[in-house]
């Protein structure tokens, strides 16, 4: 299994290791470990693995669980430190590329039989929708969408994954 495989898993079935929305913060420690930092706000909860970011809200009894969460991709880039990614996630899909070319993950998660939709286009990303599981990765179109002038050659690049948000 790859990091691929993970990203396409992702996007198709929206659980990371089994947890997914509606799963509680034990339950998200239990499938992506402890190492992470939560961030309460406002009632709400944002937990932060590093590369995935899980949003918490209380439910009809008070009882926090998720109703959302995001695969940070575009963190990789600039962070490579071993504690971006979870150590579970780690030890099932191996190494982690800080670059993740849509066209890979667009392979991949039609070779699962699933399909693509563009969804919504700015400027500088499209959105893409798998109608199937409702998951929406997002593309890099203008690596530079601040017009510095200096893009970073080693940075993203014009048909990155930025993330997958469910």
């Amino acid at each position: 299994m790859s990091a691929l495989d993970f990203y396409a898993h992702v996007a198709t079935r929206c659980d990371v290791l089994g947890a997914g929305v509606g799963t509680d913060p034990d339950g998200w420690e239990a499938a992506a470990g402890a190492g992470f930092l939560d961030v309460p706000g406002g009632g709400f909860l944002r937990r932060d693995y590093g590369l995935v970011e899980i949003n918490f809200s209380p439910d009809e009894h008070g009882l926090m669980s998720c109703f959302g969460f995001g695969v940070k991709i575009q963190r990789l880039l600039y962070d490579q430190s071993p504690g971006t990614v979870p150590s579970p996630l780690s030890r099932q899909y191996g190494s982690f590329a800080p670059r993740v070319p849509f066209e890979d993950l667009r392979v991949a998660v039609l070779a699962l039989g699933h399909t693509l939709q563009l969804d919504d286009e700015s400027r500088d990303m499209r959105r893409y929708r798998v109608p199937e599981s409702g998951a929406h990765i997002h593309v890099i179109v203008d690596p530079d969408p601040y017009g510095s002038g200096d893009p970073d050659p080693d940075g993203h690049q014009v048909g990155d994954v930025w993330s997958i948000e469910v």
